[in-house]
């Protein structure tokens, strides 16, 4: 016999969606607001049975949409097109809001499409925490929602299939749905039949629905949250959505994204391809004054607020697309200088005119290494990389099916825009300069103190905060040790590097050499061996390079000096030795520019700040091997 009982349980879940018609009747077109119905106690199917979401007084959180709750675009957050101005859940039990589109020409057209019928449908987006079982009827349960919360409503053009509970979005999270009055089974022991008329037929097990019916759900609610996870990890969210509705299992999802990832992906950059009319007409003088008064106007503005809309965001500066360069014209169009005074131009005479991005890239020791870089990107970029390999067997002609399966593993190396900010100052009178010379002479620094800063970050970037992970702190790399408190690099130490990098059978590419100017001077009055007169670094026949060991070897003082080794405190040289096509360098082909005319106001100079939008990773750790502990005195 049994006897029911109630208990909890919890479910895993990601975002939520319902659908609801758009009235035009409910226009404000002076105040560009739309009055609209987001959510009711419409029973919805889900996965997991009938869902009623609860309007009663505390079962609703609304602070996410009081709080500034955004409008969007298909559940897009790079692509909002209003505001929420106000919330509430009406006496009919269903909730209401006041939106107000903006006045960007996205948010414009959407507005007038709304305004015109063309677009209907509202979505909103929510998440539940906690249910309870309202009833069961049949094979049907319907589960009531009190305590869930709307994060942002949607314009959306198709609904979405409300028999599944996946999201496109909100950072790939699930939450945990607590859900109470679940009724299970308390079996007790049955008493052991006696008698003479005790049967001999065997016993057939009772089957319990609703064990089988909990089973199910929890494999679909396994099956949704794996192909969730594989879309956030390779990027591709609409395509697990599509294998969600589709009913594919895992592995037929799996054979898509590979199948998605063979084929070429065309990159869109962020920056606008500039005309040769173009360039000469941009001036990054201008760009910076634009940015140092406010000057919402002009073709440099223009350009800027090109590249806002296609990444999303708004800047207080002032965006400059890297790709700038000079054309032939605009050098005959050049005034001449006094080239015997400094003042009229004699310092930049020398200065190269080439594209903006390739001033940085020349000025950067690991690109002159041959470190892989990644231009004009857009969005997120995921790279496979084999962490294991399959194994080869030696089979008979038929194997059988007991065979050991032998798949090489993967993991993902994700590149994603981060902030690289230097500072450096100008005076007023030099930025209203019309000069190319002081034109090129600000591109070229801003390019060389943007060089530098991403030089430290893939030669020892601490991997914290927003700052990448450089070489030297990447865990897996190899490591020539010196001595517990340091020692002066030798010959084996330079041919234990290279050995190191070939144990992993990495030992093919751009194979090369990096240290600091003290290890390098080091090095070049340091023997191979003792009266050999054979010195370990050897010139190059590049100008700045040298060589060790027969592979090309350069310097800079980006390479730490001041590392510690026991008791050998702050004096402590790195140098590294590795395939740099493994150091892996993405560029989102922009720089953005906020111009402070205040903190060296006394000084009466400008204050600018470069962003320049990168990231910096390894492909493969083994590809590189360190020796941290090189003394050179």
């Amino acid at each position: 016999m049994s006897k029911k009982k109630k208990a909890t349980k919890t479910i895993e879940s990601t975002p939520l969606f319902r659908e609801f018609g758009l009235k035009r009747e409910a226009v404000n077109d002076e105040e560009r607001t739309v009055e609209l119905s987001f959510s009711s106690e419409e029973p919805v199917e889900r996965w997991f049975g009938l869902e009623v979401l609860d309007h009663s007084l505390g079962s609703v959180r609304l602070d996410r949409l009081r709080n500034g709750g955004a409008i969007l675009m298909d559940h897009d957050r790079r692509d909002q097109v209003g505001v929420v101005e106000s919330v509430e859940i009406g006496a009919d039990r269903k909730g209401r809001a006041v939106v107000r589109f903006g006045k960007s020409e996205r948010a414009e057209e959407i507005y007038q499409d709304v305004k015109d019928g063309i677009r209907s449908l509202v979505s909103v987006g929510y998440r539940i925490f906690k249910m309870i079982l309202e009833k069961t009827d049949d094979d049907t349960e319907t589960y009531r929602a009190t305590d869930w919360q709307p994060y942002e409503i949607s314009i959306v053009s198709v609904p979405a299939d409300t028999s599944v509970g996946v999201g496109r979005d909100y950072d790939g999270e699930t939450n945990k749905i607590t859900i109470e009055g679940v009724r299970t089974m308390e079996k007790k022991t049955p008493k052991q039949p006696t008698g003479t008329n005790v049967s001999t037929d065997p016993v057939v097990p009772a089957v319990d629905v609703n064990a089988a019916r909990e089973e199910a759900r929890r494999e679909e609610g396994a099956r949704i949250r794996e192909i969730t996870a594989i879309g956030e990890q390779f990027q591709m969210r609409d395509l697990a959505t599509e294998a969600i509705n589709g009913d594919k299992s895992v592995d037929e999802f799996r054979a898509d994204v590979l199948a998605k990832m063979g084929k070429p992906r065309s990159i869109q950059p962020v920056a606008p391809e500039l005309t040769n009319n173009e360039n000469r007409d941009y001036s990054v003088l201008r760009a910076i004054s634009a940015s140092l008064n406010g000057d919402q106007s002009g073709f440099e503005r223009e350009i800027s607020n090109d590249i806002a809309k296609k990444l999303g965001r708004e800047t207080s500066g002032i965006f400059v697309p890297t790709s700038l360069r000079f054309t032939p014209e605009m050098f005959q169009a050049r005034a001449p200088l006094n080239t015997g005074t400094g003042a009229e131009g004699g310092h930049l005479v020398a200065t190269e005119h080439m594209p903006l991005i390739e001033l940085l890239r020349n000025r950067m020791c690991v690109k002159q290494l041959g470190a892989t870089v990644l231009g004009g990107l857009e969005g997120n970029l995921a790279f496979p990389k084999q962490t294991g390999s399959a194994q080869l067997e030696w089979v008979g002609e038929n194997p059988g099916s007991d065979q050991n399966d032998s798949e090489a593993s993967f993991d993902m190396l994700t590149m994603m825009p981060k902030s690289a900010m230097a500072t450096t100052a100008y005076t007023r009178q030099m930025l209203a300069q019309g000069s190319l010379d002081v034109e090129m002479f600000v591109r070229n620094d801003l390019a060389t103190i943007n060089a530098l800063g991403m030089d430290l970050a893939a030669i020892a970037g601490s991997g914290t905060g927003f700052e990448p992970r450089g070489i030297l702190n990447t865990t897996g790399i190899g490591l020539v040790v010196g001595g517990d408190n340091g020692a002066a690099p030798e010959w084996t130490d330079i041919v234990g590097l290279e050995t190191a990098v070939a144990a992993g059978n990495a030992d093919i590419g751009n194979l090369g050499y990096l240290t600091n100017a003290k290890v390098r001077g080091k090095l070049k009055t340091t023997e191979k061996a003792s009266n050999t007169g054979q010195f370990i670094w050897q010139d190059g026949k590049e100008l700045g390079a040298g060589m060790l060991n027969g592979y090309r070897s350069m310097a800079s003082n980006q390479v730490p000096g001041n590392l510690t080794k026991g008791t050998a405190n702050a004096i402590c040289s790195a140098i590294i030795f590795g395939n740099w096509a493994d150091l892996m360098i993405g560029e989102w082909g922009v720089i953005e520019i906020i111009a402070d005319p205040f903190s060296k106001k006394k000084q009466a100079l400008v204050e600018v700040t470069s962003f320049n939008l990168c990231d910096i990773g390894l492909r493969h750790e083994e590809s590189f091997s360190a020796m941290k502990d090189a003394l050179t005195s």
